[in-house]
């Protein structure tokens, strides 16, 4: 190869050979890009946006959990020393007051319409957040499987509004007698 540059004639008749040859077109194209053969890379996937979860309505479910089912104090207590009867009874309390909060304050519905026990697919791309696969997971989508829990997911919450200053710590204030 010559360290100087072709004239333009030169150039010309290069051009007007590579117009009437196209074997020489092919062998000049591959010359300019010898890489064609080889798949372009996919940039990498952007990774997923992480949100900031605030306690606040984590707390104020844990307090209304407390207001109507005493959720923490049960949660809290020592039952080994209680009868099974004696913690039945007090899990009773605690399981009608935990319901009534689902009920006034959720919208529950199943994650899955399949009835439970039933043969279910889950074809490539399926949800991951509302399908959880357990047992031996091996390979990739389609997945084969019995349906063994629905799941649960929130159509609509509506918990309370709370005033500006709240403390949503303070998950039952202390109580004092006078």
């Amino acid at each position: 190869m010559t360290d100087q540059n072709p004239s333009f004639f030169s150039r010309l008749a290069l051009a007007f050979a590579v117009l009437g040859d196209g074997k020489l077109a092919a062998k000049l194209q591959d010359l300019q890009n010898p890489h064609k053969d080889v798949a372009p890379v996919a940039p990498p996937a952007p990774a997923p946006v992480m949100q900031v979860a605030t306690p606040d309505a984590a707390l104020q479910l844990l307090a209304l959990l407390q207001r109507e089912a005493r959720f923490i104090d049960f949660i809290q207590e020592d039952v080994a020393a209680y009868s099974d009867a004696d913690i039945g009874g007090a899990a009773r309390l605690v399981h009608s007051g935990c319901a009534k909060v689902l009920r006034e304050h959720f919208t529950l519905a199943p994650a899955r319409d399949e009835a439970e026990g039933s043969r279910v697919v889950l074809e490539t791309g399926f949800d991951a957040s509302a399908n959880r696969l357990t047992g031996n997971v091996v390979g990739s989508a389609p997945f084969r499987g019995t349906l063994r829990h629905r799941g649960w997911k929130a159509t609509d919450v509506r918990l309370p509004r709370t005033t500006e200053g709240h403390d949503a710590r303070i998950l039952a204030a202390a109580e004092v007698e006078l």
